[in-house]
């Protein structure tokens, strides 16, 4: 891309004068559609050392009221702290709001580019940073985002010159280092790995844009005109329907909820006792090696209202260490979650490396809820199953333990234990007005959740189904799963 970019011809004087001052008004009167279209921009600043970026930011950045964007300034490598989560997350954590812009000074580009360069990545890690690359990106934008790709491109002279002339002044040779005068030395082999990142990376829903940085005012120009027509066109196709991917993940073969057995899935009081203390001494152990090895598991637990997810959440707790779990009770996104992609509130929930995360209730609720109470679109849930394996497919590539448990009981079972909470008043704040609703669509859910397990239990991320009208067998059987996985992680 690079090397056959063909600069196009620059205005003159007052030509440009008079475009800019335009592309400017248009931009400011744009901010306001896009508060009321809740349409999220992502905008990313990419190119060569002291090209101009950060300078064009903040000319970008005055047509827009400050109350509606922010700026991320991403470092070089992540932080200590920042290795031990998977490698889009310290990005995806900076996406903006609904009605928002996020300008990116460099993003995910930078860390990969500089990778190969430093040759810390290999040929197989590269490819499949670009692949998380073109996932991310392309869920963001089916997801009503819009990302904008720039990189500013000048001359191996003409980036000599600006470096020297930031070395010439007391007040600006501070931001010439190593890095820089480096990258123009060895600006061909540079130019050879940003070439391939772009070329893998440009796709047509969030395509690259090239821009002639040689001239400040004529990169502010290409700058403008290209996200207002950017915006333009987000904002006419926003209820536009995308397409539905089909599945590319390995299956596993699961039966139906109605074909599972649950009268002859029980334990007797005293084999509960004894297995409950060997697991939970077992998992106790497990659980220190997972810390020492720094392998992160995520348990996900859905199931009916009433099944016995928080009895069975406590048993695998009680096992480990507090200062290695969390817990994360999902109910309905809040404002700040719920004007941003779905998963979002998820990414930035992970645990870090050596970690456990067990989250009451999931993405799943996607498929689930959101599908059957009229949330989001039809288009929105049918395409979450395809995002929702490619999420868990990043996780466990990343080296997650995944653990998916629906927790199944039968409709009298339910209704037996909501009218226990109804009448005892320690229980009462168990059971919700919704509680009851949601029983009113029982079969409704019933096959979104068989539709669910059918598409989304992968080999990598199976579902694992817990027989619940006895707890106790559920919560044996829990444990007993946890267990195996983590072996087989530390294997």
């Amino acid at each position: 891309m690079l090397k056959d970019f063909v600069k196009a011809e620059l205005p003159d004087e007052e030509e440009l004068k008079s475009k800019l001052k335009e592309e400017r008004a248009r931009l400011s009167a744009s901010q306001m559609k896009i508060k009321e279209a809740g349409l999220p921009v992502m905008v990313l600043f990419e190119g060569w050392n002291a090209a101009g970026k950060g300078a064009l930011i903040g000319k970008v950045i005055r047509n827009i009221d400050p109350r509606f964007f922010k700026v991320a300034t991403m470092d070089r490598e992540p932080s200590p702290e920042e290795k031990r989560y998977p490698f889009l997350y310290r990005y995806i954590k900076e996406i903006p709001e609904a009605g928002k812009f996020r300008f990116f000074d460099t993003c995910w580009m930078e860390e990969v580019v500089d990778g190969v360069l430093d040759k810390k990545l290999t040929e197989d890690i590269y490819q499949k940073r670009v692949h998380s690359i073109n996932v991310i990106e392309r869920q963001l934008c089916d997801n009503g985002y819009l990302v904008i790709k720039f990189f500013f491109h000048i001359s191996k002279k003409e980036q000599k010159k600006r470096l020297k002339n930031l070395q010439s002044s007391k007040d600006t040779s501070w931001r010439v280092d190593k890095d820089d005068l480096l990258q123009n030395k060895h600006y061909d082999r540079c130019l050879e790995v940003f070439e391939k990142y772009l070329s893998d990376t440009n796709q047509s829903r969030a395509p690259w844009y090239i821009i002639d940085a040689t001239d400040k005012k004529w990169a502010e120009l290409q700058v403008l005109q290209f996200l207002n027509q950017g915006i333009d066109i987000a904002l006419k196709n926003q209820k536009m329907n995308v397409p539905i991917l089909q599945n590319t993940f390995p299956l596993e073969k699961i039966v139906k909820l109605s074909e599972i057995p649950l009268d002859d899935k029980t334990v007797s009081a005293a084999e509960y006792d004894a297995e409950l203390e060997r697991l939970q001494k077992e998992l106790k152990d497990l659980g220190n090696k997972v810390y020492r090895k720094k392998i992160p598991v995520i348990i996900a637990y859905e199931g009916w209202d009433a099944a016995g997810k928080g009895g069975n959440i406590k048993r695998i707790t009680e096992a480990l260490d507090p200062r290695d779990y969390v817990v994360e009770p999902i109910a309905s996104p809040e404002p700040h979650e719920k004007a941003r992609h779905y998963l979002w509130r998820f990414w930035t929930r992970l645990p870090k490396t050596g970690h456990i995360t067990i989250f009451d209730r999931t993405w799943y609720g996607r498929v689930m809820v959101e599908r059957l109470e009229g949330f989001c679109s039809e288009n929105d849930w049918q395409r979450a199953y395809n995002e929702i394996n490619e999420f868990e497919k990043e996780l466990t590539d990343w080296g997650a333990v995944i653990i998916k448990f629906w927790v199944q009981i039968d409709k009298d079972t339910q209704l037996q234990r909501f009218n226990d909470r109804q009448n005892t008043p320690e229980k009462q704040w168990k059971i919700t007005d919704e509680d009851w609703r949601n029983r009113e669509k029982w079969d409704q859910y019933e096959g979104a959740i068989d539709e669910m397990i059918a598409k989304t239990s992968t080999t990598f991320a199976p579902w694992y189904v817990l027989e619940s009208v006895d707890k106790k067998y559920a919560r044996i059987k829990a444990l007993k799963i946890v267990i195996e996985q983590i072996k087989k992680a530390l294997e």
